[in-house]
């Protein structure tokens, strides 16, 4: 067993507070994704587990045993950095084989562990190599690799694709996803990037300023976000936010800026009238005809007709298969995504429809959902 637990665990630098009394669990095997804006404090609590930073109070416990005041060699973990760290003086092999070689591993077994890895990361033609020789996704690899010839019960991975370049950075998503099936050793990685949270994780923690916002799988949190910040950080394009209000005739449901009515299939926010909220609608929800709504028949009985939407379509991103439009209304500026060939024009004028199913309402103070 190698799960992770972390018990109030907080980090200040003299008086700022980077990380407030987290509790954090990672299951064995598992591969979490602790995501969230510079700053957030995910990084610091990265290097807390890895023991590069200490703990200014809390507990940290890896497999049952507290490592909270031990140093990072005896912590069971190894770490994967974001500029690589490799000796450029060594060959792959020699990179990788370092710390066994300092552990006084014997040489066959530690020959017998380097090409095993090499064999899984498909590094083997390349172990005489040093690291100049290779293009930036094989040095990660062999970053990897030096980390998975460790044996460690915990892996930490600390934003290891940010120096990629776009096509490199979507391959290696999926050979370290492919890495975690084959070796199911228990990962923790941060990232700033949405993208790479959503394809990559089994869970995902959201941070901000020091705390956790939400944990859950990738479609719990896409699909029911515990707040606005995590609606509109997870998700691209990001979420179309409107000001309004709940409005006193239950058939209207909720008042835009702008006097814009929306149906809103929500008989719990009946009493409610005159309650100040942000609505919320992702572009993928909003569609330029109403027969395109991507819902069942059964779900639409049961709420009506999609709310439609006069507005003027204001620029158009092409996106190969698919363009992002930005579009206004009476409420404002939004976001939607179509067909590349449904023949819209900037400057022209449609009625768009809202998935009102698929709607979200939040607190314009505390920012949870309602």
């Amino acid at each position: 067993m190698a799960d992770v637990v972390l018990e109030r665990v907080e980090k200040r630098f003299g008086d700022v507070r980077a990380v407030a009394g987290i509790d954090l669990t990672v299951r064995d095997q598992e591969f979490l994704i602790l995501v969230g804006p510079s700053g957030c404090g995910k990084t610091t609590t990265l290097r807390m587990i890895a023991g590069l930073e200490e703990v200014t109070a809390g507990d940290i416990r890896i497999a049952g045993r507290s490592v909270t005041h031990l140093a990072p060699r005896d912590r069971d973990i190894a770490m994967v950095f974001q500029s690589y760290a490799l000796y450029p003086h060594m060959t792959v092999y020699r990179n990788m084989s370092f710390s066994l070689k300092l552990r006084g591993m014997p040489k066959a077994e530690l020959d017998h562990r380097v090409r095993e890895v090499a064999t899984i990361l498909g590094l083997t033609e390349h172990l005489q190599r040093k690291p100049r020789q290779l293009s930036g996704g094989q040095r990660q690899r062999v970053a990897v690799g030096a980390a998975l010839c460790r044996q460690a019960g915990v892996l930490l991975f600390d934003e290891p694709l940010s120096n990629l370049d776009a096509k490199l950075r979507v391959h290696m998503r999926t050979e370290l996803k492919r890495l975690h099936q084959s070796v199911r050793s228990t990962m923790v990685y941060v990232t700033h990037d949405q993208v790479e949270a959503m394809t990559m994780g089994d869970r995902i923690v959201i941070m901000n300023g020091g705390t956790i916002c939400q944990i859950g799988t990738p479609l719990e949190i896409y699909d029911t976000p515990a707040s606005s910040f995590v609606a509109g950080f997870i998700g691209s394009p990001p979420m179309n936010f409107f000001d309004g209000e709940i409005a006193a005739d239950p058939e209207v449901g909720v008042l835009l800026t702008g006097g814009l009515r929306l149906p809103l299939a929500r008989p719990d926010l009946a009493s409610s009238a005159g309650r100040k909220v942000v609505f919320g609608i992702r572009p993928e929800h909003i569609s330029l005809a109403e027969s395109g709504r991507a819902v069942s028949d059964v779900t639409w009985a049961a709420l009506g007709k999609p709310a439609k939407v006069p507005a003027t379509i204001e620029v158009i991103e092409p996106l190969g298969h698919r363009v992002i439009l930005t579009a206004r209304c009476s409420a404002g500026a939004f976001q939607m995504e179509t067909e590349i060939h449904a023949g819209i024009r900037a400057g022209e004028s449609a009625d768009l429809w809202f998935d009102m199913n698929r709607a979200y309402l939040f607190d314009p103070k505390s920012e949870a959902a309602i």
